[in-house]
């Protein structure tokens, strides 16, 4: 089959691998018809690079057709269609039964002190080969597929694997009130579904927050109050000009979905830098002991949040070494809730909002679609943020 591959820094290649196969009793075999590229994937292109070994499958969002199942998956069978989370989980040990699959008792990578497995991302998470692939190999398919109904277009429910329960956990542990503010940092994928998910949610003030026009402008054509952080000369500006906006304060709640790889952090940016270009043998553990993130986005919803409010970190942070305000985020009084999103925990929560009335406009939420083929550009494209590029799907 034709998998996308990771080959290094900024390198990923479409090439041939050995077609999936059944191994465990509880596997199935999906043939892909729909792949999403995320700006998690954009850490495997750029900073997680340590962690990478030539050849992995990279991708995490996929839908598509069941091909062939293990004898004991009796959930599904050939023909259905699904949508795969991108975590691996097995739906019965204490942490799946308490709502948080991500922590996986049964799939957490032991060996590296990590939650549980991931399709398509680093060894730090199992070096499980990914989805940008024409078919995909699902451990714990008793539990994990999301079985979805024939007849609209893959866009309907692709989303579930990733974006949709993501910006859903991040909403929730947002915790705003129902017609409270809230926040949104950056307005890629995650942080613009937010937004709308606030909004149907009861939110009622939701402030976003980018420097690339065209997210701002898909925001704002949804009701999202904008702020372009290239219209501001500092931070203490553009947070006074929101707390202008609610009495002083600041929103209820504030959504950190930039994470890592935040503008505006030259130091940092350099510090995660070094770690790629050490070799391979003494960058991984160099990593592991001195990452930092770039926590720009973090230290602006510290200071722009009000007293007594929420944070929610939902952008992908990865630092061992990361300086915080404790001192401001105590005296706030701030309460702070984070991780990879469960999916399982919302999926059927979300899956009413999934109708023809489209309330979180999924089915036009794609900017590009491109065949997989077109990988290595539909990356490039994205990292740059070129060409208007806020999601793009690939199809085998």
């Amino acid at each position: 089959m034709r998998a996308v591959t990771w080959q290094g820094k900024r390198d990923v290649r479409v090439d041939s691998v050995p077609d999936p196969k059944i191994q465990e009793p509880t596997d199935a075999v999906i043939r892909i018809t729909s792949s999403g590229l995320c700006g998690s994937d954009l850490h495997l292109y750029e900073v997680l690079t340590p962690f990478m070994t030539p050849g992995d499958i990279l991708g995490h969002e996929p839908m598509g057709i069941v091909e062939e199942v293990g004898e004991e998956v009796t959930n599904l069978k050939p023909g259905d269609r699904v949508v795969v989370p991108f975590q691996i989980a097995c739906g019965h040990c204490v942490m799946c039964s308490t709502g948080l699959p991500t922590q996986c008792e049964t799939t957490q990578v032991t060996s590296e002190g990590m939650g549980a497995a991931l399709f398509g991302f680093t060894r730090l998470y199992g070096a499980v080969p990914g989805a940008q692939a024409e078919y995909l190999r699902v451990p714990q398919a008793q539990y994990g597929p999301i079985k979805v109904p024939e007849g609209p277009p893959d866009d309907r429910f692709v989303y579930l694997s990733d974006v949709l329960p993501t910006a859903w956990q991040a909403v929730a542990y947002a915790d705003v009130p129902q017609g409270g503010s809230v926040a949104v940092l950056g307005l890629g994928p995650i942080g613009d579904m937010a937004c709308r998910i606030a909004q149907v949610r009861g939110a009622g003030r939701v402030f976003g927050i980018d420097l690339v026009p065209e997210r701002l402008r898909r925001a704002r054509a949804r009701g999202v109050e904008t702020y372009n952080l290239r219209a501001f000369d500092s931070e203490k500006e553009l947070v006074s000009a929101i707390q202008d906006e609610t009495d002083g304060r600041g929103p209820d709640a504030v959504i950190d979905a930039v994470g890592t790889e935040a503008h505006g952090s030259a130091a940092a940016r350099l510090a995660q830098q070094a770690s790629t270009l050490l070799p391979r043998r003494v960058a991984a553990p160099f990593a592991e002991r001195f990452s930092v993130d770039r926590l720009a986005a973090l230290y602006t919803a510290i200071e722009l949040v009000r007293r007594g409010g929420t944070l929610s970190l939902i952008g992908v942070y990865g630092g061992m070494a990361d300086p915080v305000p404790l001192l401001t985020m105590f005296d706030k009084q701030l309460q702070i809730r984070m991780g990879q999103a469960n999916v399982r925990r919302w999926s059927d929560d979300i899956l009413p909002y999934l109708t023809d009335e489209d309330p979180l406009g999924v089915d036009d939420f794609a900017t590009h679609r491109l065949p997989l083929t077109d990988a290595p550009h539909a990356y490039e494209m994205f990292q740059r943020k070129r060409d208007g590029a806020v999601k793009v799907l690939m199809q085998p």
